[in-house]
């Protein structure tokens, strides 16, 4: 009897699975696979790449990739178009930004990948860290709403899962959780305005990655990937948001400890998978002993997401997606 997977995504070193990733992943298999800049060369050698994961860890597993357009993108010229961030978007029509995310979503999917880490909910708030910046849709939440919805529906006609993130909201954040823990101090009346695009975008069927920030009017001790209560009481509750829930990645400065640890810690606190990205060995080794397996409550989630996306798939002109893109938006590429 196969090995149920563990509730965990997590990356690979190079362009190729090496014999020691592969013989890790059989001992201990992830549910699926996120890949960087560092995985990809060319469309045939990401195709390949991707066959090869699901060979080796199953036909269903998901395999992510950033791609927002702007500064996070993994798939770029030459052999990939080059998209605009989400700020070129901002007041402009639902139908330009479900265009330009059918667009990104054909171009994921054409190479193997079938879960794109996009939108971007964040607000951008005047005097917050950068590192959100362009990459949200702005600061007032109906329009982050808005054009969140469009492109979650233009990935999801693409045959690709969307993942809506930071949940509950990274824009208030005056640190880099790539570099450090930020700490937000705002009330739960401002915070209330960070989950407004969550909550309207809830029953979407995105997944969700949780946000590396601790906000000291929710919980004063943990950040929120670790923390059972806003989990809990501002997730799944406050926001109403049901569906898969992943950490974001594990090795980001923000989050302090070994990476067995933070995975099991960040799934008793109520997130269905952990993101584990560095393509380490035994650092990968480490996550996924830690990493319980994959709950049923999580592949009800999981099973939930693709029938979403199934019900919303449709047959796609480039032609005329572009031209409905740029008819707003002066093309990049």
């Amino acid at each position: 009897m196969p090995q149920r997977p563990r509730a965990a995504i997590v990356g690979i070193a190079g362009p190729r699975l090496a014999a020691e990733e592969i013989a890790l992943f059989r001992a201990a298999p992830p549910l699926g696979a996120i890949l960087f800049a560092r995985n990809i060369r060319d469309p045939e050698q990401l195709r390949g790449l991707t066959a090869d994961l699901r060979d080796l860890l199953g036909a269903g597993a998901p395999i992510l990739v950033d791609q927002e357009g702007g500064r996070v993108a993994r798939l770029r010229p030459p052999h990939w178009p080059e998209f605009a961030p989400a700020a070129a978007f901002t007041g402009g029509p639902a139908e330009a930004a479900q265009a330009n995310a059918a667009l990104l979503g054909l171009a994921c999917a054409g190479v193997g990948f079938d879960v794109v880490c996009a939108p971007v909910l964040d607000l951008r708030l005047p005097g917050a860290h950068d590192i959100i910046g362009d990459r949200s849709f702005g600061e007032d939440p109906a329009e982050v709403a808005r054009l969140g919805l469009a492109t979650v529906e233009g990935l999801q006609q693409a045959g690709c899962i969307p993942v809506i993130k930071h949940i509950p909201g990274h824009g208030r954040a005056l640190a880099d959780s790539h570099l450090e823990l930020p700490r937000v101090t705002a009330g739960t009346e401002a915070l209330a305005l960070d989950c407004a695009p969550f909550a309207a975008l809830a029953d979407a069927g995105a997944w969700a990655m949780t946000a590396h920030i601790l906000y000291e009017a929710l919980d004063a001790e943990r950040p929120a990937t670790l923390s059972p209560r806003v989990i809990a009481e501002v997730i799944r509750r406050a926001i109403g948001f049901d569906g898969v829930l992943v950490s974001d990645d594990l090795c980001m400065k923000a989050l302090r400890g070994e990476a067995g640890a933070l995975a099991a810690a960040s799934i008793a606190a109520g997130c269905d998978l952990v993101l584990h990205c560095n393509g380490v060995l035994a650092e990968t080794a480490a996550a996924l002993a830690g990493c319980p397996a994959l709950s049923e409550e999580a592949e009800s989630r999981l099973a939930d997401a693709r029938a979403a996306t199934r019900a919303r798939r449709r047959p796609l002109d480039p032609g005329r997606l572009a031209a409905a893109r740029d008819a707003w938006l002066v093309p990049v590429a």
